[in-house]
């Protein structure tokens, strides 16, 4: 593992959290200790989870160590995106403003709406029978 100072930043996305590291050494994206290309393997989950990197210009200029848990892969690639921009204002402030107008250090809010009791999900009730 990448040893010395980093900027940590944290990312959320429903349920995934990624608890990301930034050090400021050429290098690669690993997530959970696998190469991120491993775990994101669609292109457009790759996309999302690297696009604050390529909108500051710095893919391959820095290295980036996450630890994700919870929700799915889509989630995980969205909190990873949000991770990695909180982090790369954390190691340069001049960076917000780029990551503010792409909308990448907004934290997205939808979740799943929990289920009600008496109903059968979040709002689907039993079918009403007048007779």
């Amino acid at each position: 593992m990448t040893s010395g100072k980093y900027f940590y930043g944290t990312g959320r996305r429903k349920t995934s959290v990624a608890r990301v590291r930034i050090y400021n050494i050429p290098g690669s994206v690993s997530v959970n200790g696998k190469p991120a290309e491993n775990i994101f393997t669609v292109e457009a989950w790759k996309n999302e989870a690297l696009k604050p990197l390529v909108v500051v210009g710095l893919d391959n200029k820095v290295t980036v160590v996450a630890d994700i848990k919870g929700g799915g892969v889509n989630s995980q690639a969205g909190a990873l995106s949000h991770g990695i921009a909180r982090a790369l204002v954390i190691m340069d402030e001049n960076l917000k403003k780029p990551l503010k107008l792409s909308g990448l250090l907004t934290r997205d809010s939808r979740m799943k709406e929990s289920k009600k009791y008496g109903l059968k999900r979040a709002r689907k009730a039993a079918q009403y029978t007048k007779r």
